[in-house]
């Protein structure tokens, strides 16, 4: 018997809108676009230190340590996935609803279960194709933390829960006037919400994050200069320029969303010692060893992927 135990998790659910009029029209077609976009959902949720927990016909949940990286997870999936239907006619685009708790849940095994997860799931219903829906405790923790807007929704009924769960829209791409099909207390269904139109496949970098590297620049070739100017047979000026590549590689690893970046993380890693190792060359490469090391753990991290 698996042990059971409870937990506090972020909890992350997907499915497509109108999968059953996909497959009816086209069943190999959609089943190649459904493993495709599972596929890079799932490497945006390992990316963003999340586990993909089950899977089940359309449906996906995953479960993340972080509220921030779950709700980055999400916006990240969107974004691409958009930039994948734009290559595809209309009535053909597999969009996918998210919806984002955070709750306790019961786990057993590598599964959860609880009103967590059917919050999750109530939510994940209730987000236009193509959008997010949050609870208001994952919006109490990011709404000063990810670069997206909101939108009150008002509370949402949830089965087996008392109160309704208030909810927030995630603003994103173009989605500007979208209002998802939750249940509010009081109020009548709104009509279907507007498909989100198709964004670009890959995020530009934040506009603070080319603001960083700017700054690291000047910074470099600041030092760079004086250490010209002020020559007197040592280039001193490597190292602190060393030191600003280094941060400027972490600050685009932290915003990135095509590699793995625990595994990019390690390479930043190696190369930073292959620097230094150079740097200070005395005829000996002895970065080789913690380099080898680095790789050994990329390698175990690589093959250990789900």
């Amino acid at each position: 018997m698996s042990e059971t135990r409870r937990k506090l998790t972020t909890i992350f659910c997907a499915d497509v809108q109108d999968y059953t009029r996909l497959m009816g029209a086209d069943e190999e077609g959609t089943l190649a676009s459904l493993k495709r976009c599972r596929e890079a959902m799932g490497r945006l949720i390992e990316s963003h230190g999340g586990r993909v927990v089950n899977t089940w016909g359309d449906g996906l949940i995953a479960d993340f340590p972080s509220v921030v990286e779950a709700v980055r997870a999400a916006v990240d999936t969107q974004n691409e996935l958009a930039g994948f239907n734009a290559r595809r006619p209309a009535d053909g685009r597999m969009l996918f609803r998210i919806g984002i708790n955070l709750g306790d849940v019961i786990v057993e095994g590598d599964d959860i279960y609880g009103d967590g997860v059917n919050i999750a799931a109530r939510l994940q219903t209730s987000a236009a194709a193509g959008g997010i829906v949050i609870s208001s405790t994952v919006y109490d923790q990011v709404r000063n933390k990810v670069a997206v807007g909101f939108e009150f929704l008002g509370p949402l009924m949830v089965k087996n829960v008392d109160e309704g769960v208030p909810s927030y829209a995630v603003k994103i791409g173009d989605a500007r006037d979208e209002t998802p099909s939750a249940e509010r207390s009081g109020s009548a269904p709104p009509q279907p919400a507007p498909v989100m139109a198709a964004a670009k496949a890959e995020t530009t970098p934040a506009p603070g994050g080319r603001r960083l590297y700017g700054v690291l620049g000047v910074i470099a070739a600041a030092l760079i200069g004086i250490n010209l100017l002020s020559w007197q047979g040592v280039f001193w000026a490597r190292f602190p320029v060393l030191a600003l590549a280094v941060v400027a590689a972490l600050a685009w690893n932290r915003d990135q969303t095509r590699f793995n970046r625990k595994i990019t993380l390690l390479a930043i890693l190696a190369l930073g010692l292959a620097g230094i190792n150079l740097f200070t060359w005395t005829g000996r490469f002895w970065a080789i060893w913690p380099i080898l090391g680095i790789a050994a753990v990329m390698a175990l991290r690589w093959s250990m992927r789900r």
